[in-house]
Formats: C-alpha cells, structure tokens, sequence
C-alpha cells in the first residue's frame, strides 16, 4: 500500500519486524499498542488482548521506554487491559473457573493439580531452551520432578536453592529483551512458529512459573518452622493453554481451537484427578506421561 505521496506505508505487524531488528524498543511498543488499539475498536477482543498486553510487557520492563512512549499512552493501554479483563474471554473465565474449583480442594490437591499442568509444558521447554537467554525452560523436567519429591518429604538444600534460582531466573526473563524484545522462536511440525513471547498471555507463563515454584518454596518453609502453609498458586494451571499463540495465528474462536479443547480437556481431568482417592504412584504415572506431551501437536 502508498500514501499519496507514492511512498509505501508500513503496516503496524510490519513496523514490529523492523523494530526488532533495531531494538527500538519504543516503536516496537508503539506498534503493538497501535494494532491492539485498532482490534479493540474493531471488537477483536482476543487480539486487542494480546498486544495490548506485549505492549503492557515492554513499558513495564525498561523505565527508559516508559518515559519515552509517554503517559497517554501508558495509561489508556493499561485501561484498556483493565476494560478487557472484565470481558468474557478464555483469558479471564478458565482462570476464574480454575479458582473458583480450587476453592474446594485441600492445598496439596491444588499445588498437584498445578504440578500436572506444569508438567505439560516440559517438552515445549526443552525446544524454548535452545533459544538465546531462555535456557532456563530446559530445567523445567528437573522442576517437576523436584517438586514432586518435595510435596513428599523436605527437599535437600541442593534442591531447595535450584528451585529458588529457577524462580530468580524465570522472573528476570520478563525484563529482558531475550523473552520481548527479539521476536526469537522455534518451529512446529505442521503448524506457525511459536515464538517466546507467547508465553506473554494469562499474566505471563513464566511469571506463573516463577509464583507456582516460589508458592512451593514457601510452603516448605512454613513446614519447617510449624507454620500454617500459604495458598497455593492456582495461574500455572491454565499455562499449556497458549492462547497468545492461536490469537496471534488467526484463531478467531479460542474454545474452537482443537489444542485448546484438548488442554481444557485435560485441565478439568485433572480437576477430577485430583479430586479423587489419588496415590503417590498414580499422580508419578500421569506426571510421566504429561512430560513427554507436545501441547501444541
């Protein structure tokens, strides 16, 4: 497309890949704000989503970029997101209904509800760590598997301090260019490229991660000194959705998306699960199987 001057104009998704390649951390902002604005006017309420929030993401990550992008556009993105999460979307009703369920089941039925739902994302991490500053992700196996042993018995110091350092790891991937700012991503098999910053919906997948492990974390402390354990995080359990990757793909209608209805599936699987007279041996057995799952085949 030309303007009337004959130059070509650049497209908002366009405008994205230049901005990548210069690390202009301002333009790229202002582009995704720019088609979230637009998909918002246009009631593409999922994909209004999903770039307002990448927006959000980068702002928020480098005061510098905060200051330059300016108020205006900070705060009307950041009512924008607050007018969305009251929106009846797959991002805010399975979260709601994954709470509201939690509300009925003991703590340590909750944190191995999450535990499964993590163990979902394993294989994907293993790809996602190949990635320039996202080794982390290759240790989430190791996580799970750790986790499990703690939910059991106290874990060793060794293991306590590498699942601190994958909290410390996992919440510092939110303020680098490597998770936002890069475009960086892997192939599927018969499917788009997923990119990192997909993990960017429901509140940050990483950022889930970060609270599922240190939820965990504080529960062994609590334990240890006598202490009633805190709440579990309940935001990992949606994690293998990925509805950023099916929005930014073309998906019109989430809950139609045959990956989507088939982690929805397994989520309220899960839910009966747990629910359920389970065993050690049994929660191991569907954990094992869960880690060599592809979520998005």
């Amino acid at each position: 497309m030309f303007n009337l001057f004959g130059k070509k104009e650049v497209s908002p998704l366009e405008r994205i890949g230049e901005c990548q390649r210069k690390k202009d951390w301002v333009g790229l902002v202002k582009a995704y704000y720019q088609l979230g604005v637009d998909a918002m006017e246009q009631g593409r309420l999922n994909e209004a989503n999903l770039w307002l929030c990448r927006a959000d993401t980068i702002y928020s990550a480098r005061d510098a970029v905060y200051e330059k992008v300016g108020e205006a556009l900070t705060e009307d993105c950041s009512d924008r997101i607050g007018e969305l999460e009251d929106a009846p979307l797959l991002y805010n009703d399975v979260p709601a209904m994954i709470e509201e369920k939690s509300e009925g089941l003991r703590y340590a039925k909750v944190r191995i509800w999450g535990l499964l739902s993590l163990a979902r994302l394993v294989k994907l991490g293993e790809h996602l760590a190949a990635l320039p500053g996202c080794e982390v992700f290759g240790r989430l196996g190791w996580a799970v598997d750790t986790v499990f042993k703690a939910l059991q018995e106290p874990p060793t110091e060794e293991a306590f301090n590498g699942i601190r350092d994958l909290c410390s790891a996992f919440y510092e991937l939110g303020d680098d260019p490597a998770f936002w700012g890069m475009g960086s991503e892997i192939r599927v098999p018969e499917g788009a490229p997923f990119q990192i910053f997909d993990l960017n919906g429901l509140q940050g997948i990483h950022l889930e991660m970060d609270a599922y492990l240190d939820g965990v974390l504080k529960m062994v402390c609590a334990l240890s000194q006598g202490e009633e354990e805190p709440a579990p995080e309940t935001g990992i359990i949606a994690g293998a959705l990925l509805p950023d990757y099916y929005v930014r793909n073309g998906a019109a209608n989430l809950e139609e998306v045959p990956q989507i209805k088939g982690e929805l599936a397994r989520i309220w699987s899960d839910y009966e699960f747990v629910s359920s007279d389970i065993t050690w041996e049994m929660i191991e057995e569907r954990m094992k199987e869960y880690k060599n799952l592809d979520v998005l085949a």
